[in-house]
């Protein structure tokens, strides 16, 4: 535990990626392999359920430092993260212990889950006892089911490859599957990630998703910088679940782009894999698409799929899930990813053509003369429920991440749907940002004040503590809460925003502070939706923070028509 816990530590000091990847690097070199395993699971992204809730975790801390409630709460708010919070409030450990990382969460962490409350207690007392300050904080970080550390898949992937001196791509593909908790992390496991030699696919094992940059360019430099559209396959960009369909050994598999098995999710897809050929894998997006539609659906009816663990006969009835592919990755148990991007489509649209009609489709291409003519159609992307379009070279091989060494694929996306909102509401932000209000709610007017004089009478009862419904009560507009964002302003705009939200708090709420409505901000999303959950009746898809409206009049802000306008233009 103390030689991870000060990778940890390492890692979250440095910001350059080549010194976090001599650090990992560093660890790999010196860990037993035991150790490396878990390492590796948790450094990937792996994520096991919490082992204690963070109530329990509470109440060890305060048993622990001997405050009373009301004063670990207040330091919680302080520092804006528990794990941290409880690091620093313990008193200093009587003893110190030399195990391992595999040690710690096979023997301790993991059967502390199901215990008594008051074993977890006594134990988690014993455990911290032999620790320090940054040990601690990793410790509650893993029993909390809370742990992320500043770094990415690929860094590890390249740590790894760069200590066992083989290709990042081998490591790449071993690392398929790994984070799966189902299997746990052994020596034996991560030896097979390093060893010498290429990897090995059995069974369902997918491979590494190849992912698109993001096209900003206006389309009137595009020949200059792209060449001519005939060098391209154009594809509508589908808002669904990025997948991969492998069928082996009389079998199929769908996976996510996040490593996680979902066929059982969608069994007419699983089903109608059955038609392909043994030893194929399709790349390709999972969405739900009405019989006889012209169009998919939007993606909150996929949605409805991916929370539900059973699917009952009506849900497949009411959200028919298809697999739209646009490659072909493998093909009689050959690895394709290596052709160029028009051969594979060429064979891709040949095993097709052999399928029978129904959830396995393939994607049309989009054919256009020109740069000009093409963004013409994008215009058209939300009509037709996709988010623009997926530029992909003919040339172009089937590549590891997000990478441009085997080639490119471009995503050129319309531009997010937007409205001017007034924050209402903020909360402190967590880790570095605890000291900061960061998070923040918006709201828009139920209706449009007559001129920037209602709106200020509207502040100011606002700020002599009146309600909404007293506002209502005198035929004033009212400021209707719709969605939340943290993201989207720089370091210096949150510091600014952070004096006026303390200036002008009205109310304390636990974390939260109602705050007098005078900042307007453009927020920008990528879909919107019917909601029951809210009381504005809407909910946003990513919403975040375009830009800080300093330029317009709280009286300017939109309405929830608008909103309403906007989901009825996409409904």
């Amino acid at each position: 535990m103390r030689r991870f816990a000060a990778l940890f530590a390492d890692l979250d000091a440095r910001t350059a990626t080549t010194a976090k990847v001599d650090a990992l690097v560093a660890y790999f070199g010196a860990a037993p392999p035991a150790d490396a395993a878990w390492a590796t699971y948790f450094l990937a992204g792996g994520k096991p359920r919490a082992v204690v809730g963070s109530r329990a975790l509470r109440e060890f801390a305060v048993a622990a430092s001997g405050l009373p409630d009301w004063l670990f709460e207040e330091s919680y708010q302080a520092v804006g993260d528990l794990a941290e919070t409880i690091a620093h409030l313990l008193p200093p450990p009587a003893r110190r212990t030399d195990l391992g990382l595999a040690q710690w969460v096979e023997t301790r962490l993991l059967p502390l889950r199901g215990l008594a409350p008051a074993e977890v207690l006594a134990r988690l007392r014993d455990y911290a006892d032999e620790l320090d300050d940054g040990e601690r904080f990793v410790l509650i970080k893993l029993i909390g089911g809370a742990f992320r550390v500043g770094v990415s898949r690929l860094l590890v992937t390249r740590a790894l490859a760069r200590h066992a001196g083989i290709d990042a791509r081998v490591v790449a593909q071993r690392l398929i599957g790994y984070t799966d908790i189902r299997h746990l992390p052994t020596p034996d496991r991560f030896i097979g990630l390093i060893e010498p030699g290429p990897a090995h696919l059995s069974g369902g094992t997918p491979y590494p998703f190849f992912l698109a940059h993001a096209l900003t360019l206006a389309p009137t430099p595009f020949d200059a910088v792209l060449g001519p559209p005939h060098d391209w396959l154009v594809e509508w960009k589908y808002d669904g679940i990025r997948g991969q369909l492998v069928r082996r050994e009389g079998q199929a598999w769908l996976w996510s782009r996040g490593e996680e098995l979902i066929t059982e999710r969608f069994p007419e897809i699983a089903r109608a894999a059955g038609a392909l050929p043994d030893g194929c894998v399709l790349d390709g997006e999972v969405l739900v698409w009405d019989v006889g539609a012209e169009h998919p659906a939007p993606f909150a009816r996929l949605q409805t799929r991916t929370t539900r663990k059973s699917v009952s006969p009506r849900l497949l009835a009411q959200t028919p899930a298809v697999f739209v592919a646009y490659d072909l990755l493998e093909e009689e148990g050959a690895d394709l990813r290596a052709l160029p991007q028009h051969e594979r489509r060429t064979r891709l649209q040949a095993m097709l053509a052999d399928v029978p009609a129904g959830p396995l489709r393939l994607s049309p291409q989009v054919q256009g003369a020109s740069w000009a003519e093409l963004a013409t159609l994008r215009e058209a992307s939300r009509a037709r429920q996709v988010e623009g379009f997926m530029l992909k070279h003919r040339a172009a091989a089937y590549g590891v991440g997000r990478t441009k060494d085997s080639g490119t694929w471009w995503k050129w996306k319309i531009d997010p749907m937007s409205v001017d909102c007034v924050l209402v509401y903020a909360q402190r932000g967590h880790g570095r940002r605890a000291s900061l209000y960061t998070d923040y709610t918006f709201a828009v007017w139920d209706r449009a004040p007559r001129d920037a004089a209602e709106a200020h009478q509207v502040v100011e009862a606002l700020g002599a503590g009146q309600t909404p419904a007293a506002l209502q009560a005198q035929g004033l507009p009212v400021l209707v809460p719709f969605a939340k964002a943290y993201s989207g302003l720089t370091d210096a705009e949150i510091r600014q925003v952070d004096a006026v939200i303390r200036k002008t708090t009205v109310e304390k709420f636990g974390p939260v502070r109602t705050v007098v409505p005078t900042l307007v901000f453009e927020l920008g999303f990528e879909g919107i939706q019917r909601s029951a959950r809210h009381k504005s009746g809407i909910a946003l898809r990513f919403p975040r923070m375009l830009h800080w409206r300093q330029d317009k009049p709280l009286h300017e802000a939109d309405t929830l028509a608008v909103l309403q306008g906007l989901l009825a233009a996409v409904a």
